[in-house]
């Protein structure tokens, strides 16, 4: 696959959010070369109407300023130190970090302000910044969050193409853990028929605790336009006999009632407290319950 990066310098670097459990986002990237085909943030690029379909993470936007625009706004008389969240729009830890290192001094300057910050991601590249999150940790509250939905190989491969290997983000997560980072895990989403069988959690669940994960979340799958015709576009590749039932289930909503997704995390909740996962709570990144509640501005 081609990827254009684009070079292009930014206004400012925080972004308010509303109604996902943190105050302010920061995205030092712009597209995500990882294009998992349930991705949220597809529904937000129709709205703005860019492309949401396969040339979704085609083309990547570098803000190439975006730590020294960052420091300015940490410096404002009016900013409240609140917790910023990295990676709500697009992953931190992508390919394009590994040259730029924008996500890295992103870190530095929160750290430098002292100010609580968490990350949400499943690039293993993030044990490269142990150094500065560590000393930004030694001055504010840090915390990770590692997005792994399922450890099944061919679910992984067909619903997150451009991601590292689950067991790649497990290790990098024990890394953390050792340096003295908190880190937790999200399994979101979970897709119905697909990856929410009882063995497919647990292994999640166990993977995650052995690691020494400080928590466990998980979300099942929600389809807004944008994320809903090329999610089922790729169903209808990879598991043409499930179409019918998420047709049936989406119809037209985004979410699934209360007495579908309850089961699921009421599951993983029996299971983290089975296998001990100690209860320290990790960023939790996904979009409230009530669809009316979410607004995120990118």
């Amino acid at each position: 696959m081609n990827v254009e990066y684009r070079e292009e310098p930014c206004r400012s670097a925080l972004n308010r959010v509303q109604g996902m459990g943190f105050g302010w986002s920061l995205n030092p990237y712009m597209g995500c070369v990882h294009r998992c085909t349930f991705c949220y943030v597809r529904a937000f690029e129709q709205r703005a109407e860019r492309p949401s379909d396969n040339r979704y993470g085609t083309s990547i936007r570098v803000k190439t300023n975006v730590a020294d625009v960052l420091r300015r706004e940490l410096a404002r008389p009016s900013w409240q130190k609140e917790t910023v969240v990295i990676g709500a729009a697009t992953d931190p830890y992508q390919p394009a970090e590994g040259r730029y290192k924008l996500t890295r001094a992103c870190i530095e300057v929160l750290g430098a302000a002292g100010n609580e910050f968490g990350i949400i991601t499943r690039g293993p590249m993030i044990v490269r910044d142990l150094d500065v999150l560590v000393e930004a940790s030694k001055r504010a509250k840090v915390g990770v969050t590692f997005s792994i939905p399922t450890l099944d190989p061919e679910i992984w491969r067909r619903t997150e193409p451009g991601t590292a290997p689950p067991h790649q983000r497990l290790r990098a997560l024990e890394q953390l853990v050792a340096a003295g980072v908190k880190v937790g895990v999200g399994m979101a989403p979970i897709l119905p028929g697909i990856s929410d069988r009882p063995e497919l959690l647990a292994d999640v669940v166990r993977a995650a605790r052995a690691a020494g994960a400080t928590g466990v979340w998980a979300n099942v799958l929600y389809l807004k336009p944008g994320t809903k015709e090329h999610f089922l576009s790729a169903l209808e590749r990879d598991w043409p006999e499930l179409l019918p039932e998420y047709e049936r289930l989406y119809g037209s909503r985004a979410y699934l009632p209360a007495e579908v997704t309850k089961p699921v995390r009421e599951q993983v909740r029996a299971l983290t407290r089975a296998h001990g996962v100690r209860d320290r709570r990790p960023i939790r990144l996904e979009p409230p319950d009530d669809p009316e509640q979410l607004q995120l501005s990118i």
